[in-house]
């Protein structure tokens, strides 16, 4: 006798991000761990980013076009219409693309928004850059559910200067009362000692999470790694802390099985856990 079961069908998860080519980082690094924790991972590339081997591995920075971006995100929205409720942000790199993108977020409702605020990219002059920033802030942030920021965006979101778990765990709070999202600060190996520490804040939970450094260099793509990570555990139904618990737990393991390469920096793996 035939079975007519079927596996329930996966979680969707869509990431609008960049193109990173070496593979650590972007949407690439995104895939992986939509791939790796379970969810059906899709995408819409906002920019192509390449390291130059010629000029210091400093960023080469090309955008996609408004009107690309704004066809992929019909396409996914439309395909997968009533499915689709989970969604991570990352490199932008224009405020051309940050309205793109919020104008096509605005048009569904959303459970999750993931927000990896990336608030500078090498290579590009400083206005262009501040122009990015201010429209991130005020276009993105507000939309967002739960945002990730590393030590140098959460400094600029709070307007605090972090030296250590308290001053961490004050720009997370700070964020997250501008912005109503659940935070997830990451101080990594920007402050002292033997633990790598990131603060966890919703409003009413707060949690240091707590794991030992694994060296003292940062490792290309755990910053996009945990939050895919996290958007990939909402969508299957965590809630926010229990998401952020596992991206912390996976994105340790995965540095600890970093990939080293003719670079000057290693790439976390997403198969190490």
């Amino acid at each position: 006798m035939t079975s007519t079961a079927h596996a329930p069908a996966p979680a969707i998860t869509l990431t609008i991000a960049g193109s990173e080519a070496t593979g650590g980082a972007g949407a690439q690094a995104d895939l992986k761990t939509f791939q790796q924790l379970g969810t059906y991972g899709i995408v819409a590339l906002t920019c192509i980013v390449s390291f130059d081997p010629q000029d210091n591995w400093n960023h080469r920075f090309v955008p996609v076009e408004p009107h690309v971006i704004a066809d992929q995100l019909e396409a996914t929205q439309t395909c997968y219409e009533g499915q689709l409720e989970t969604v991570k942000l990352g490199m932008m790199g224009s405020p051309a693309t940050i309205d793109t993108v919020a104008t096509a977020l605005k048009g569904q409702a959303w459970k999750n928004v993931v927000l990896d605020p990336v608030l500078i990219c090498k290579g590009q002059e400083p206005g262009h850059a501040l122009d990015t920033d201010q429209a991130l802030k005020a276009n993105l942030l507000p939309l967002a559910t739960f945002v990730t920021p590393n030590h140098f965006e959460a400094e600029q979101l709070s307007g605090l200067t972090i030296t250590d778990e308290a001053s961490l765990i004050e720009a997370a709070k700070s964020i997250h009362e501008a912005s109503g999202a659940a935070v997830l600060a990451k101080g990594g190996v920007r402050l002292a000692g033997s633990e790598a520490i990131d603060v966890f804040y919703d409003g009413e939970t707060l949690e240091v999470l707590r794991a030992e450094k694994i060296g003292e260099v940062a490792v290309s793509g755990a910053g996009c790694s945990l939050a895919a990570a996290v958007t990939a555990e909402l969508a299957k139904g965590a809630t926010p802390l229990e998401a952020a618990r596992t991206a912390k737990e996976f994105v340790t393991e995965g540095i600890r099985h970093r990939v080293a390469s003719a670079a000057p920096f290693d790439a976390l793996w997403q198969g190490g856990k």
